[in-house]
Order: structure tokens, then sequence, then C-alpha cells
């Protein structure tokens, strides 16, 4: 079924109090793209962010972002009181998120809410502590102990608990148990929010596209909770980290500085981790990006004291016995293969044999005739098409400091008009591809000063929102006319 849809965070909402939330404006947002015919809302990994503010880097896999808690929500809830929130200074641009403000007011906001409904809805909070065991108990653990230990990564902590033996655990449980109680009861209001606007979505016909970075953060529950999963020394320093060589986006390569998994030893449990975290997300979205695949087949191992990526060695991944036991133990699950930077032929070969859709992305295929991008050599209708992802620049962007040589190229391969950035949507929507999606920036035209992220580069990112005034009734009938013309809506 050819279907069209929207990358959008929930960061990049808008809303009066400093940040998307899960409140009014996500649900008009649904209104919007079913209005404008659209099927799918893609978005960010909706974890806490973590350094330089990124949804890729995060103190956990599972957990929701509570900044994305919406206020007013809880408000009608009886948790808060509108003076416990609206008077404060959520920062003056609404078209930026400042996030400092948000790391000083946010969770003080929801110490509130905490005093008013732990005790009024602890039935409700044993039952989904029971349904999320598997990580939301060493996660607020986790957190209660940043807190403690002045928010020092764990590598730090005192040697008892850092190595997390049983009785450091049982002794800092009982004592941090407002704490412990405090950090669950966010992640309550979180998925309680979150699955009803997922429940409003579906009903309105529009499917959720989350995002599972392959990578977890070294400073997360995660690590912390299960380190022998990877590849650390005695002294709980990674021995080899994450990152691709030079590419299109950075002549010295990206260093993530992840620590890489022991594939071997996950092998052993059938992937048991991995297929938590499949699952918990399978349960969050309707289709899953999964980043950086080529990463199941082969992943780039930097030296930690490494100080680029242009230092590093193509190792082997899990490959096809992944996905084989993906399938095996959950059933089949919709995924999206971002298959983008270098690709060989044994991860095409990895892609073909999983028939997972790979991605096309628009702002790099005008080099030649022959680029695989360009819809006129698209060899199959599985894939989904982009203008360009979270990592490009917008679409008016690109036109407008893209390559001489390229944009020309791409004006004539589109027969652009006065509004370029349009003529590129419309190459995607006619396109084979069965799915073609955009930024959100390009519907509305938006330059280069609102792309959401420059890769390799350590601030200043996701921070983008929207103008509240952006999803108009003429935006939408535009859209939708277009997406009929090509069968999409």
């Amino acid at each position: 079924m050819r279907a069209a849809g929207v990358i959008l965070h929930i960061s990049s909402l808008p809303s009066p109090y400093g940040v998307g939330t899960l409140g009014k404006a996500a649900f008009d947002f649904v209104d919007f793209l079913q209005e404008s015919g659209m099927k799918y809302w893609q978005i960010l990994p909706i974890v806490p962010p973590g350094a330089g503010d990124s949804p890729y880097s995060s103190h956990s896999a599972f957990a929701g972002n509570p900044n994305f808690i919406d206020l007013d929500l809880l408000c009608e809830d009886g948790l808060l009181k509108k003076e416990d929130y609206a008077r404060l200074n959520w920062g003056k641009n609404p078209r930026r998120v400042n996030y400092r403000l948000l790391g000083e007011k946010r969770l003080k906001v929801l110490q509130k809410a905490y005093e008013r409904g732990f005790d009024r809805d602890r039935e409700e909070i044993a039952a989904f502590r029971e349904e999320h065991c598997a990580w939301v108990e060493d996660y607020a653990l986790y957190m209660a102990l940043k807190e403690k230990f002045g928010e020092l990564p764990w590598m730090e902590w005192e040697p008892d608990i850092r190595d997390r033996r049983p009785e450091a655990v049982e002794r800092y449980r009982a004592e941090l148990e407002k704490e412990i109680e405090f950090w669950t009861y966010v992640q309550y209001l979180f998925y309680k929010q979150w699955n009803e606007l997922k429940l409003y979505a579906n009903d309105k016909g529009i499917g959720i596209i989350g995002d599972i970075p392959i990578y977890v953060f070294l400073d997360s529950a995660d690590v912390w909770s299960d380190r022998r999963l990877f590849w650390l020394d005695e002294n709980n320093t990674p021995v080899m980290v994450a990152g691709v060589p030079p590419d299109a986006f950075s002549a010295d390569g990206q260093l993530w500085g992840n620590p890489l998994y022991r594939w071997d030893l996950m092998e052993q449990d059938g992937y048991a981790w991995w297929m938590r975290r499949v699952r918990h997300a399978a349960a969050l979205h309707d289709k899953i990006r999964i980043d950086h695949f080529r990463g199941f087949c082969q992943f780039f191992a930097i030296p930690a004291e490494a100080e680029s990526a242009k230092e590093g060695e193509w190792c082997e991944g899990p490959g096809m016995d992944f996905f084989r036991t993906m399938e095996e133990k959950l059933g089949k699950i919709d995924i999206i293969a971002e298959d983008l930077g270098v690709i060989t032929p044994d991860v095409r070969e990895l892609l073909r044999q999983t028939g997972l859709p790979g991605m096309k992305v628009l702002q790099f295929a005008f080099t030649d005739s022959g680029n695989a991008y360009l819809p006129h050599n698209f060899a199959t209708s599985n894939c989904v098409v982009y203008t360009g992802t979270h990592d490009n620049n917008t679409a008016a962007g690109w036109f407008a400091d893209g390559s001489e040589e390229e944009v020309e190229f791409g004006k004539e391969y589109m027969g652009a008009g006065d509004q370029p950035y349009w003529d590129m949507l419309r190459t995607a929507w006619s396109s084979v591809a069965e799915t073609a999606v955009c930024q959100m920036q390009d519907l509305l035209g938006e330059g280069s000063e609102h792309r959401m992220n420059v890769p390799a580069t350590p601030s200043g990112n996701w921070s983008y929102r929207m103008a509240p005034d952006s999803c108009t009734p003429e935006l939408a009938k535009r859209i939708r006319r277009l997406l009929t013309v090509y069968g999409r809506a």
C-alpha cells in the first residue's frame, strides 16, 4: 500500500512550556496528518536526551523522556495547579528548545505531581512496574544514584554499588526509596500519556514510526545493569568504541564513543537483551526504524583512546542470525532498515535476506544519472524514500546551500520551479517507493536555520520547534491533493 509520512519529533511540537509534549499539540498534529492524507508520523527516539541534548545518547534505551509529559494534562488530572508551571520562564524563543531551562525546572514541577499523585495511583503504578519490570527498577535506581553521587557517571560511583554487589543494591534501594518512587512515577506518567496519544493516532488511521539507535550510551542504566554484554575492560572502560569512518557528513568520520556489544555473548542467550528492546519498541510504535543497519553486518570498531574515527577497523556483526532469531521469538516486526553510509555487497545481501525495506535519500541522489537514490534507479518498491532525514538539511536549505553542481542537476531532474523544495516533495511522492517520508520543515519550506541536526557537531542541535500556526487547512489541502494524484492519500 502506497503511503506518505512526516518526520517531526515530539520536542518540535509547539507548546507554551519550552518543548513539545504529548498534549494538545500532539493530538492536533495527528488531526493535521489525517486531513493531509498522510499515513505515518515518524519521530526520533522518545528516550531522555543525553550528551549534547541528543535522543541518540540517553541514560536509558527503555525510559520515556520526562520533558514530553504534558503539564496541562497533569493539571486536568489534579496532579498540578496552573501556578505550579504556567508562570515559569521556559525560554523566550518559541522556535527553539532551551534545554538548560528545562533541566532547571521540569523535574521540580514533576516532583509536585509525584507528591500529589503517587499514593493515589499506587495500584496502577504497581501494575506498571510489573509490566516493565525488565528495565524500570534498574532505571529508577540508577537515576536516584546519579542524583546521590552528584551526576557522576556510574563508572565513578563507590565500588560496591558501581559493581552492583547485592548487599549494596539492597542498601541503596532502602536508602533511596522516595527517589526511586519519583523516577518510577515519572515513567508511569510518561507511558500513560504516550499510550493515550498512540491510541488516538491509530484510531485516526495514523501509524507511528519509531527509532531505535543501534548503540547505547556508556553512562546508562543499560550498561551499568548488564555490563558483561558490552566490550569493556576490567576497569569498566571501553576497549573499542562505535563510530563510522570518513564519509559525506565528515572528513574525519564520526567518533560516537558508544561501547560496542559483545555479540559473541549475546548470541549465547539468543540476543535476549536485544529481544527485550525490540519487543518494547514494537509495543510503542507501529513501525521501527533501526538506526545504522549496517552495524548488524559489520561494525566499525575504533580504539577507545583514538582522537578521531580515521582510526578503526570493520568487525563482523551477528548478521542474519540476529534477524532470524528475532522473527522466531517476536514474530513479524515492521522494520525500516537505515542502510545509509558505506554500503558494501555483504550489507546489500543482508538487506535482501531480511526482506526489510531500505532507505533512499533524495538529498544524496543528484550526483549523476546512475545514482541509486534517483527514483528512476529504484530497483524495487520495497523501500522508503526520504527527501531528507533528521541528519540532513531541510529541502529548501539543500537548494540554497548544497553543491552548485548537484543542485543544478537536481533542479533539472525535478523540473523545479519557483518552489524547488515542493518539487523535491513531488519527486518523492511520485516515486515507486511504497512509503515516502519528508521532514515537516520541507512541507513548510523552511531553510537550513531550521534543520534538526548537523552530524559531527557536539552542540546546538535537536532544538528545532515548529511555529504554532504552521499546520493550516490550506497546507493540508495542498498536501492531500498531491498525495491523491500519486496514490498515497
